[in-house]
């Protein structure tokens, strides 16, 4: 990837709730990259989502392998 390709890109940062374009902050402080400046600012909203998506997956991974919500096989 190029230097060019780099400033393409958006990141929402999460100590300053704001959108760099481009790199700006340790990447510690960064959500990204993003393709646009409008979903970078949706970084939270998208964020959430994934991890709701996950959970459900994980439930269903939980009942078809016989699990509880420990990791534990159920009897």
């Amino acid at each position: 990837m190029s230097e060019g390709d780099l400033a393409d890109e958006y990141y929402y940062n999460m100590r300053t709730k704001m959108v760099e374009h481009g790199r700006q902050s340790p990447w510690e402080h960064l959500m990204g990259p993003y393709g646009s400046h409008e979903e970078a600012e949706k970084a939270l909203e998208i964020a959430q989502a994934r991890n709701l998506e996950w959970d459900e997956d994980d439930v269903e991974w939980d009942e078809a392998w016989g699990e509880d919500e420990e990791g534990r096989d159920e009897e």
